[in-house]
């Protein structure tokens, strides 16, 4: 699929979807499953990034190429690296080669762990060796993306001495930590978080156990966007719980603002427009726990015509894309006045909203699905479209019809 001609839709908003269980959720479950083949894992996500983990994961070559995903490459560092007896070359695509990992090699090697940079410093491709580490003290940067550290966490129990991270400054991406804590619990593994240190304890083997992944929150947002730029809008989305492992979640108070109310029921939450809802001036909000939901709510803000100023957004410098300049770029081409900074973007009052634009969507599915619902307000163009396979391959097939 090259480009999409989305035709503005006056219609009704009104369906029920089942959502793909999350990505975040898989990938750090198909990693424990490897260590611990007892655990046996249901709602698995279909997104390309959780496939590439699978098929990484099954590789018997001496070269594993994980295309895209960020997740598959962090997580995949720490898991080779104990691989014992392992030797591979661990790469992706040329974006891929420019996302640094260096904080990650560092940590793993404080570990004793054999990893060497195959083209560029701090960048991959890596020569992983795999060998038996034991653990122990490693120190590292609170403020670096939540993936190094989660890699850390999902392989020390495995290892001896299990592992005592430090964290040096303030630490960002905490719900995504957590989430990679609270697995770990579920599986049986003993896990501390005070202050600045994390502790994991050392665990060779788990009781048989079944986890259900929860359907992924990030993707639930373009369906939160939807109803809040819909009249009267109501959807459905399954298997959702209230007490959620995903820091995206918070788009049930976030999307408060934008006149959308969140109804939890057992296994499921039913987004619908608040009637008679006023339109903010302004909204603000600080997404340092919740970066992945920012292309989302910036393009609600746009559409309906209210001021936003997010702030928290460094990690989105090294995503698929720059994301907050990609968004600047976009936004523009449909009549926006907006800045960014190096974390933070700043979006002006839209008064009108040009039509029939393509909007560039940078090898990046979030940016394809974050502009999807403004054909509520105008005919958009998605280019590159299929490029959503990454994390919701259904997407457009969800979206196509409403009511």
């Amino acid at each position: 699929m090259d480009s999409l001609k989305l035709h503005h839709f006056t219609g009704e908003v009104n369906k029920e979807i089942q959502i793909t269980g999350s990505k975040s959720e898989t990938n750090r479950l198909l990693i424990l499953q490897q260590l611990y083949p007892n655990l046996e894992i249901e709602n698995i996500s279909n997104s390309d990034d959780s496939k590439l983990m699978m098929a990484a994961l099954s590789n018997k070559g001496e070269e594993i190429n994980i295309g895209h995903a960020g997740t598959t490459m962090r997580f995949l560092t720490s898991f080779l690296s104990i691989k014992e007896n392992s030797n591979v070359i661990l790469t992706g695509s040329g974006r891929m080669k420019e996302r640094p990992i260096g904080i990650l090699v560092d940590a793993l090697k404080t570990l004793g762990a054999d990893i060497t940079y195959v083209e560029n410093e701090g960048f991959a491709p890596l020569r992983i060796k795999g060998t038996k580490l034991k653990g122990g003290k490693v120190t590292i940067n609170g403020n670096v993306s939540s993936q190094y550290i989660s890699s850390l966490l999902l392989v020390a129990a495995s290892l001896e001495k299990g592992i005592e991270l430090e964290f040096e400054g303030a630490i960002t991406s905490v719900p995504y930590i957590q989430m990679t804590l609270s697995l770990l619990n579920e599986v049986g593994i003993q896990t501390s978080f005070e202050g600045q240190f994390i502790k994991i304890s050392p665990k060779n083997t788990i009781e048989d156990k079944k986890i259900t992944v929860e359907s992924d929150w990030s993707s639930a947002s373009y369906y939160y966007s939807l109803v809040a730029l819909s009249k009267n809008g109501k959807i459905k989305l399954n298997s959702y719980k209230e007490k959620s492992l995903q820091g995206d979640s918070v788009l049930s108070e976030i999307y408060k603002s934008f006149g959308v109310q969140t109804t939890f029921e057992e296994n499921s939450i039913t987004l619908e427009k608040i009637q008679g809802f006023t339109n903010p001036e302004k909204v603000s909000f600080d997404l340092i726990k919740a970066p992945d939901t920012a292309q989302t709510i910036a393009v609600t803000a746009f559409g309906m015509g209210i001021a936003c100023d997010l702030t928290g957004l460094h990690t989105l410098k090294i995503k698929e894309t720059d994301r907050l300049v990609a968004l600047d770029v976009e936004l523009k081409k449909l009549g926006a006045e907006i800045s960014v900074t190096d974390e933070s973007l700043h979006l002006n009052q839209t008064i009108e909203i040009k039509s029939d634009v393509a909007i560039d969507t940078y090898q990046d599915h979030r940016m394809a699905m974050a502009f999807a619902p403004l054909l509520l307000k105008t005919s958009i163009i998605i280019n590159e479209a299929a490029v959503v396979s990454k994390s919701y391959p259904t997407f457009w097939e969800d979206f196509s019809n409403f009511q």
